[in-house]
């Protein structure tokens, strides 16, 4: 599998999940925010957490503009894998890759901790190496966290079984406890918490590799 880690100015990220997605056997490429269009042969695009272009306007407001952008959305368009992880979550709903605004935690901090996740379904490449049910920890650390979407939304995020992750003990304030979602095909996921860091036992954890494994073995096994 060939993998592209899009690099923003304010991305501190990219290193972590390029690591990740070698660790669980693709070839990975580090992709500047300025180029104009994707290597033609990726399989995936990760778009990094961090805090690009300083956060300024709004969280990715200003990375959605930039010009790899328009390729990414393409490549999402053709049916291309995609997972943005914190920064990169808020980037896919700034350019409308994925429903939801990501908006300030609720209790106005930012948080950095190891957190609960409860997986609410396997019916994707990137999941279908956990249990619907499971309980896993990831780290989170963000400052606007707190996804928001309708009533309406939520309803059909539900209904199309869209939902991702939940948190077990919600940090946020995010509506119905969401971590992450996918998008309509089910290829593209975004998702606050950062499975990137939880892929070595030195750190603290492995409950992130069965999500880069899985999505790995299933794009190549395609």
């Amino acid at each position: 599998m060939k993998a592209g880690v899009i690099v923003f100015p304010g991305s501190n990220c990219d290193r972590d999940l390029a690591v990740a997605f070698e660790r669980a056997g693709a070839k990975v490429s580090m992709i500047w925010h300025k180029e104009t269009d994707l290597p033609g042969d990726l399989d995936i695009v990760g778009i990094p957490g961090g805090f690009s272009f300083g956060d300024y306007l709004r969280c990715g407001a200003i990375a959605a503009q930039s010009p790899i952008t328009r390729s990414l959305i393409k490549h999402t368009e053709r049916g291309g894998y995609a997972v943005g992880i914190c920064n990169g979550f808020q980037v896919l709903t700034e350019t409308g890759i994925l429903p939801g605004a990501l908006m300030r935690n609720g209790n106005l901090k930012f948080i950095c901790k190891p957190i609960g996740l409860k997986v609410e379904t396997t019916n994707c490449d990137f999941l279908s190496g956990y249990e619907k049910g499971q309980e896993i920890t990831v780290p989170i650390a963000h400052h606007d966290g707190n996804y928001n979407v309708t009533d309406e939304k939520l309803a059909q995020l539900r209904d199309e079984d869209r939902i991702a992750f939940t948190y077990v003990d919600n940090p946020n304030g995010s509506t119905g406890d969401i971590a992450g979602v996918m998008s309509k095909n089910r290829r593209v996921l975004g998702m606050m918490p950062h499975p990137e860091r939880c892929v070595d036992e030195k750190h603290g954890g492995t409950d992130g590799v069965a999500m880069f494994r899985s999505l790995v073995d299933s794009v190549v096994a395609a």
